[in-house]
């Protein structure tokens, strides 16, 4: 997700749908979590415009997500520890560590790390422009926490949340710690905000049949399924 010209919250392939002129204007990239459909591109994010740019990209994370990224990706073995390339005190990618609840502000702009429960460490994130506010989920199941907060905030919305199998898919969603139709249904009971709501995260071979089931089980919160290119204004 593209905020502005200059944030991007998580960094998965569909970053590949941005220009080369668009990805270096993109100085801040918040991280929900360490799995690769969310972080796959900012080894060649980095690669390709660090040397275009006067300053470090900053990957926002909390610490236990930034140690597998440093651990696993940017290790030299994989990819190249652009944190320390050309040089230490001149690199094209910094490393900024966050912790849940905690608000970043970028040119107006508030960032908020929310919680989520995934299999791996992991956060939403809470956008708001003082005018209006959007929550993301990021990768989440059963998540009463997430709830409580986002019901005090009193100018939000948008929702963004997930929905990653469909109903006879259950227990893997439960075991992945993704959500289902009539589990996100039963999430979606516990927000007290009148907010538009958008799914994300749907299965490529499932997307009809998933939406078809949200429909069924959470039709009255009227979600609609989230589009490549769709614009929020806020």
């Amino acid at each position: 997700m593209l905020a502005d010209h200059d944030i991007l919250i998580d960094a998965g392939t569909g970053v590949g749908d941005l220009s080369l002129t668009e990805l270096s204007l993109v100085d801040h990239i918040f991280l929900t979590h360490s799995h690769l459909d969310h972080i796959a591109s900012i080894p060649f994010v980095v690669d390709t415009v660090g040397g275009m740019r006067d300053q470090p990209i900053t990957v926002y994370a909390i610490p236990a997500t930034l140690e597998i990224i440093r651990n696993h990706i940017f290790n030299w073995s994989v990819w190249p520890d652009f944190s320390k390339v050309p040089t230490p005190d001149k690199p094209f990618m910094r490393y900024q560590p966050i912790q849940l609840g905690q608000a970043t502000t970028i040119r107006g702009r508030r960032v908020t790390a929310l919680p989520a429960n995934h299999t791996v460490p992991a956060v939403g994130y809470h956008v708001d422009t003082g005018n209006a506010s959007l929550v993301f989920t990021g990768d989440t199941g059963v998540n009463d926490e997430l709830w409580r907060l986002a019901n005090r905030i009193e100018n939000l919305k948008y929702l963004i949340i997930e929905t990653a199998f469909c109903n006879r898919e259950k227990e893997l969603a439960i075991l992945s710690k993704h959500l289902c139709p009539s589990m996100l249904a039963e999430e979606l009971a516990k927000l007290e905000r009148s907010v538009d709501i958008y799914i994300t995260h749907l299965k490529p071979g499932e997307i009809e049949l998933t939406m078809q089931e949200i429909e069924e089980c959470a039709g009255q919160f009227s979600p609609r399924m989230l589009q490549n290119n769709q614009v929020f204004e806020f």
